[in-house]
Parts: C-alpha cells; structure tokens; sequence
C-alpha cells in the first residue's frame, strides 16, 4: 500500500503501546517483516537514571535511540513510525526529535492533532492523525489545508474495543452504544472519498481498535481500509519490550479480567482487572514519589487517585501487584506468546484465505 510518498509491503501497523510496551525491540522486529512497527514514545526515558530529575533529556535521548536501533534491526523493511499522543507535555519537542532521528512517520492522537503538520512538512515523515469518526477527519483535513497547505497521509481509526484510552464516554462504553468500527469506517471513508474528488489525493484509512485476526483484516479490507493496526496481540510476542509477567498476564486474562476503568486523567481506558485496580476500586490512593509533569491533562493535586505514569511503569516490569495492565477487549482469546514473524504471517495467510473463499 501507498502511504504519502513511501511504501508499506505488509499493511499491517502494530499499535504503540506505552509505557515501554513498545520500543525498538517489538517496533523492529515488526518493520522487519515489511509492516509498520510503532514506538511509544510517552515517558520513554523511564530507564534513564535521569528520568526523575531531567525527564525532558531523559525522553528525548531515549526517543532517538530507539528509533535508531529500530530502524537498524527492520533491515530497511517496512517503517519505523512514532506514536505521540497529543495529550503529552513537550509535544511538538518530541514530534521533532522523532522526525531528527528518522522516524517513517508521527502517529497521533488523545486529542486532535491540529499541529502535527508543522512537524512533518517538508520532512520524509509522514503525518498519520488518530480519529474517531467522520467529523473529526473532516476537521483535521480542512485545518491542515487551510494553515500548512497539506492533508494527513493518513488516517487511522481507533475503536471502542481497544486497549487503554478510548475516545468514548464511559456511558456509551458500557452501554453497548458507542459507535463500531463498521461506522466510524464508512464516515472517514466518505471524507477522504470527498477529499481526493477536491485535491486529487488518496488517503488511505486503517481500522483499529479490536482487530484480532485475518478475518477481521480481510473484513475491513473488503469494507474499504487499506491496513489495520494491531495492538495487544503484539504484546504476547517474544520480542515485545514489555516483562514476561506482563506477557503472562495477557495470555492468562479471561474474559471478565479486561473492564473498562477510570484513568486520572478523566478518560475511560481498558486494563486488566489487576491488585492495583482493586485495591483503587476500594478507596486507596497511590500517587507519583515524584511527579515528571508527563500529561497536560494531570491535574497533578489530592483529586488524582494514582499516578497512571508510576502504575504503567511497574506493569512493563512486570510488577502484577503495582501495574496498571492495558489491554484491548479481545486479550482473553490470546493463548501463548509467539514470535511477531509468525504471528505476521499467522493474521495474513488467514487474511489471504478468507478474501479468496469470500468470507468476510
């Protein structure tokens, strides 16, 4: 698939999942395979003996050897891109060390992207917003136009079935009534249907948010995406950069183990039913020794029940008593941890079979 001015040989984009759940170990070994690994880049420098007393230096640093040892392990397959969520402090500091350090592109979302652009324009790193829907790529496309002369080279949309923070009310999450991939598709489709017929470009859309298998890429292939994005399946891989335990967890999670919980940041995330969330759920607090400022949105006071940065650095290692454990809503249906090599080609040959026999 085409995306901008570059070329993706396996339209499969492995989510970014921090803290630490993804950097060049998982991120590499996915863009070796022709697909698009993905950095997290949100407080990356977690490892730094800096992280505390210099958490800007510490990220930033970070950052860039990541991304460098990730492009030297995908052997020049595939991309190297860098998830920044716009929620982060020192933004648009991180979109230009990820475009200095060679990213393939900037993926990003919690939040609307407005300045992605004056990053990424006139670089070879392509802008890749996150949507939820019709309006918001309709916004997104006529801002970028209108302020930098240029539209997204990309789009992606996120579900209501993801891991982590989701773009829907709690309300609409629990209730069953949050839109479905199926229809926030058919609404960034008929954007971008808009946009080339008025600027002559094609913008390709990838789904996410719950996409599990070939079955399901092969469905939103044939309902019009050019490329999916696959997350917590990528987490129970051998190369994931996350603890075993937190591999374990994932591959051990029934059903009724993944729920819907209050960040403090004041969206709905999905996570694992862990000791943390429990003990959360009973009134106990657990706040940051000290606070790096990581979210513009941390009020950073008394009403902050837990500090999301502390509780998702002990769950990359592996602390199953102290972690906070995202994941999307079909964990439980993962069984053992397999190399991304096979997993890869596990999601595409059932991808290829179903488009041939037509069941999708």
């Amino acid at each position: 698939m085409k995306i901008g001015k570059k070329i993706l040989k396996v339209p499969i984009i492995q989510g970014g999942m921090g803290i630490g759940v993804s950097l060049s170990g998982l991120a590499g070994a996915v863009a070796a395979c022709g697909a698009m690994g993905v950095i997290s880049s949100v407080n990356i420098g977690y490892r730094k003996s800096n992280f505390y007393s210099n958490p800007r230096e510490a990220n930033l640093t970070s950052l860039k050897e990541e991304i460098i040892k990730a492009k030297e392990k995908s052997g020049d397959n595939g991309m190297v891109a860098v998830n920044i969520m716009t929620a982060v402090s020192n933004y648009g500091e991180t979109c230009k060390a990820a475009v200095s350090a060679g990213a393939d592109a900037i993926i990003s979302g919690a939040g609307l992207p407005i300045k992605l652009p004056e990053y990424t324009k006139g670089t070879d790193t392509l802008c890749i917003p996150i949507v939820s829907g019709g309006r918001a790529a309709k916004l997104l496309a006529t801002s970028y136009m209108k302020k930098y002369g240029v539209l997204p080279d990309m789009f992606i949309i996120e579900g209501n079935k993801a891991g982590g923070h989701l773009g829907f009310s709690k309300e609409d999450l629990l209730s069953g009534t949050a839109k479905s991939n199926d229809e926030i598709l058919k609404e960034v489709l008929s954007v971008t249907e808009e946009l080339e017929k008025q600027y002559g470009k094609k913008i390709p859309v990838a789904v996410a948010g719950g996409v599990f298998d070939g079955a399901d890429m092969a469905h939103f292939l044939k309902e019009g995406a050019m490329a999916v994005q696959i997350g917590t399946r990528f987490i129970a891989t051998d190369e994931c950069d996350a603890n075993e335990r937190f591999k374990q967890a994932i591959v051990n999670a029934k059903e009724e183990d993944v729920k819907i919980v209050e960040s403090p940041v004041g969206m709905p995330a999905r996570a694992i039913i862990s000791p943390l969330i429990k003990r959360l759920e009973n009134g106990d607090v657990f706040r940051a020794i000290k606070c790096n400022g990581c979210l513009t949105a941390c009020k950073k006071d008394e009403s902050i029940p837990y500090c999301i940065s502390r509780a998702l650095i002990e769950a990359v290692k592996g602390n199953w008593e102290e972690g906070l454990f995202f994941a999307g809503s079909n964990a439980f249906r993962i069984s053992k941890i397999v190399s991304v090599k096979e997993l890869i080609n596990e999601i595409l040959s059932e991808c290829e079979t179903r488009l041939k026999e037509r069941l999708v």
